[in-house]
């Protein structure tokens, strides 16, 4: 571990007894549960029935739903899972129960929804779906020593806060935006370029970082527009930018949107292609665009499902479980209940301490690929695959990026 994160660390009482000196070992974590402890975060459920609660959040309800149950139900069976092998803490035995939490995928929401779970003394929580939510949750959830590993929140500022228990199973915006831009002007020879955003962190964070590497590499911006998150009109920046007629537009924003952005690209006889963002990948899209969204391409993190080293026992598993889609953030979000599964048994305790280091130390195979983070609570060697639709489905076309943590 390195002198930095523990002195983040010790910046918020979260390690109590560390070393950053030249050539000095760092002493054992003070504080942590003794054998014959009940670990004090969830002392109560502990007490009475030997319970640990793990709280879910994300859309349960509106546009998202379809990706929020997937991945309710990914962390289920992580849940399920767990407790079907037998879970041990300190020498005593423990059940996990998940709390399941609908966020709207709104930051007002979530804050709500952050502060219900930390009074439910959660161990951790996996969530939330979008940057907004996630950044309005992440300080409740650090002022209370719980963990967040998100399976979806793209933001830099996410992991930029210096908050050391918090956790991300995708990558970055920075990483998304560089390899998106970086593709459209070495492979497709994109010279000029018009960026749409949601001012959503996510959506307006990734636009930016595209059209800032797009710049970078000599391509002409010729407009940067943003929009509602919740609007389905598009005309007033689509008219600006059918008088230029660029070669790509990229849209920073959510898959229903989108899907409309799509068709109102058709209708407009706009003569550009389109590139969305991750987390646009789905039925959802389809659904929207209907043959309109052939050609649209996206940059996904992570593998294509079928080339995930555990996604045919992963698909399998979760059809037996439940009746219902996987939508890709399943995945992911299994792979963040198992990263806090794993760092609470190796911990031997729910001490939000000991949890964070173990985080940081975690090197596993899931079911994405292999999981480790760096200081910030990144993925060390993130995975990207790019995908076009032909014929109303995603196809995926190449995989970049990826590596084994050493």
């Amino acid at each position: 571990m390195s002198c930095r994160l523990r002195r983040r660390l010790a910046a918020v009482g979260l390690l109590l007894a560390a070393s950053c000196a030249v050539g000095a070992q760092a002493r054992p974590l003070v504080g942590r549960p003794a054998a014959d402890a009940v670990p004090a975060a969830a002392a109560a459920q502990a007490d009475d029935d030997a319970t640990l609660l793990i709280g879910f959040a994300g859309p349960l309800t509106g546009p998202s739903a379809g990706v929020g149950k997937s991945m309710q139900n990914a962390v289920q069976l992580a849940v399920d899972e767990a407790n079907r092998k037998g879970l041990r803490i300190a020498g005593k035995s423990y059940r996990l129960k998940m709390t399941a939490q609908d966020d709207r995928a709104d930051p007002a929401t979530a804050e709500y929804v952050a502060r219900y779970l930390v009074s439910q003394r959660v161990v951790g929580v996996v969530g939330h779906w979008n940057s907004g939510a996630s950044l309005a949750a992440a300080p409740i959830y650090h002022a209370a020593g719980v963990i967040q590993v998100s399976p979806a929140t793209m933001s830099r500022k996410f992991t930029a806060q210096a908050y050391p228990a918090v956790f991300r199973t995708i990558p970055n915006n920075d990483s998304v935006g560089q390899f998106a831009a970086e593709y459209a002007v070495r492979k497709l020879g994109v010279k000029t370029l018009a960026t749409i955003d949601d001012r959503t962190p996510f959506g307006q964070g990734l636009a930016e970082q595209v059209a800032r590497t797009a710049r970078e590499l000599g391509v002409e911006v010729i407009g940067s527009y943003s929009v509602s998150d919740k609007t389905s009109d598009f005309n007033g920046p689509l008219l600006a930018i059918r008088k230029r007629a660029p070669d790509m537009i990229f849209f920073g924003g959510l898959d229903w949107q989108a899907g409309l952005l799509a068709k109102a690209i058709k209708r407009l006889k706009i003569d550009s292609r389109l590139m969305g963002s991750a987390g646009t990948v789905g039925l959802p899209f389809l659904m929207q665009a209907g043959a309109d969204g052939n050609g649209a391409l996206v940059l996904e993190p992570g593998p294509a499902p079928e080339k995930m080293p555990g996604w045919k026992s992963f698909r399998q598993r979760y059809g037996q479980s439940f009746d219902t889609n996987i939508d890709l953030y399943a995945t992911f979000a299994y792979d963040a209940a198992q990263a806090l599964i794993n760092a609470m048994r190796q911990a031997g305790g729910t001490d939000g301490a000991a949890i964070a280091l173990e985080m940081h130390k975690l090197r596993f195979a899931g079911v994405s690929g292999t999981i480790a983070f760096n200081d910030e609570g990144d993925l060390l060697h993130p995975t990207f695959t790019m995908y076009e639709v032909q014929d109303q489905r995603w196809v995926p076309l190449f995989q970049v990026g990826g590596g084994t943590p050493r």
